[in-house]
């Protein structure tokens, strides 16, 4: 599709994060090495907390050890981490240590220097902007607190994760944000670099827009037959009053 071709008259945006907004390289390369130094303490110092209990559970049940120590546990989390797989009780223990690590000042965010710009834009044109990342609703939250240009929580309308809408490359799982949203799905737009997402939220009745940008995994790949962009700038969004 040429660029001229895309426009969307839409609600609202929702946005992946990882090769979207951000790069994955951070997640990768600052993220991961950062939750895994702190899940042993998180797991020994904190264990009674509910959110980190129930996480806990769900390891044992995915590993099939209801048993399974601290130990155990910390070992088939950085097993996952390793595969970089999109497990629910990894996401969201990464998500408490994040916040915490955030919160502190020890991270922040990245954003790619054209994203910014262009979500303020939408949102003062009145278009509400969602969040659906395989990242835990609490590391979106810290992430979009404590960016390089300051809080951008205000811009958000909502956060989506695996756990409160489902796998990203389900189109039930696009369903179920439209209804919470209290969306059409034809008046949602979302944008991904993943073709299986992208292709999700169309079969689920969206627009779906691929961001390609070199240097991501899936660049060279490409995103099929969706429309494609390379920056944000290239997306004109813009919501009828009609």
């Amino acid at each position: 599709m040429s660029l001229a071709g895309l426009s969307y008259d839409v609600d609202a945006v929702v946005l992946d994060i990882e090769g979207t907004t951000s790069a994955t390289g951070f997640v990768v390369d600052v993220l991961y090495p950062y939750s895994r130094s702190r899940f042993a303490a998180l797991l020994s110092e904190r264990g009674d907390d509910p959110e980190v209990a129930r996480a806990v559970a769900q390891v044992r049940a995915e590993i099939g050890d209801p048993d399974a120590d601290a130990v155990r546990v910390e070992k088939a989390l950085n097993a996952w981490l390793d595969e970089d797989r999109k497990a629910t009780p990894l996401k969201t223990l990464q998500g408490i240590v994040w916040s915490e690590g955030f919160a502190r000042g020890d991270l922040v965010s990245h954003f790619y220097d054209d994203v910014v710009p262009v979500l303020r834009g939408w949102h003062a044109a009145g278009l509400r902007l969602y969040v659906y990342s395989s990242g835990s609703v609490a590391a979106q939250r810290a992430w979009f607190t404590h960016s390089p240009e300051g809080d951008l929580t205000p811009l958000v309308s909502g956060l989506y994760d695996t756990e409160n809408a489902g796998p990203k490359q389900e189109p039930e799982s696009y369903r179920r944000i439209a209804e919470s949203a209290g969306v059409t799905p034809a008046r949602l737009l979302f944008l991904s670099d993943r073709p299986g997402e992208l292709d999700a939220a169309r079969a689920a009745g969206w627009h779906a827009v691929g961001i390609r940008r070199p240097g991501e995994p899936y660049f060279e790949q490409g995103v099929g037959d969706h429309a494609q962009a390379g920056t944000f700038d290239e997306i004109t969004v813009s919501r009828s009053t009609s």
